[in-house]
């Protein structure tokens, strides 16, 4: 699960996004080159949730516009100090509201490996906004302020993960990848596993990250960039 809604032309903080994308330190799943012309504007078909803030839409995969939701492999506290499992709870949630659903999603753009980032709709509920409305979300102020007012409901209501201390998911994906790095080669902290379910490269922030044993023996690889990963032929892990 990556950053979503970023701005359709290039800026001179685009050009500095881009260049921390090239060498790794930022995810490079959803930054927004813009659409295809050839690329429908309304998208339709149903809905297969891969985590908190990315699906399936029939045969296309979509990334929220404008949310940012918790990893699959994070975690949350209470006003009380306990720990619960926020990234779990966000795919959830997702999937209540968009498994299986007959879903219609507004293209916004698309990111460099042609997913696409739209805001989508549930018999005419905005997903996006359910999310962040739910506590299950942040808006992705960076690039969008869509739901900031609905961020702040959420924060004032204490709900979701702001029921207690949380760290941003894109504060979470950069620790994540820092800590990392200091154990792999040169830095390129992305794991490429080899398994019987084909060539999956694992980002830092993954469930099954730690677990990869990394024998280049076997055919596993490390990558710098998730780029240098799709281009070697690996394709990404999916929580479910």
């Amino acid at each position: 699960m990556f950053p979503a809604s970023f701005p359709h032309r290039l800026s001179r903080t685009g050009l500095k996004v881009g260049a921390l994308f090239l060498i790794g330190i930022l995810p490079l799943t959803a930054y927004a080159l813009g659409g295809r012309d050839d690329q429908p504007a309304i998208i339709t078909g149903i809905g297969r949730v891969v985590d908190g803030d990315t699906l399936d839409v029939g045969p296309t995969r979509v990334r929220l516009e404008g949310i940012d939701a918790p990893e699959i492999a994070q975690t949350c506290q209470t006003a009380r100090g306990e720990t619960w499992n926020c990234g779990v709870a966000a795919a959830t949630m997702l999937r209540k509201l968009a498994e299986h659903q007959d879903l219609s999603c507004d293209r916004k753009g698309t990111d460099r490996y042609r997913r696409v980032l739209a805001t989508c709709f549930a018999d005419g509920i905005d997903i996006d906004e359910a999310m962040v409305k739910a506590g299950l979300a942040w808006a992705f102020v960076r690039y969008s302020v869509t739901y900031v007012g609905v961020e702040t409901e959420a924060r004032n209501a204490k709900i979701g993960v702001w029921q207690g201390p949380a760290e941003a998911p894109w504060d979470f994906r950069r620790n994540e990848w820092q800590v990392a790095e200091t154990g792999a080669p040169k830095g390129c902290a992305i794991k490429g596993n080899v398994s019987s379910h084909g060539r999956i490269y694992h980002m830092p922030w993954d469930p099954w990250y730690d677990s990869v044993n990394m024998d280049l023996a076997k055919g596993k690889r490390w990558f710098c960039s998730e780029q240098d990963a799709i281009a070697a032929g690996w394709r990404p892990a999916s929580p479910n």
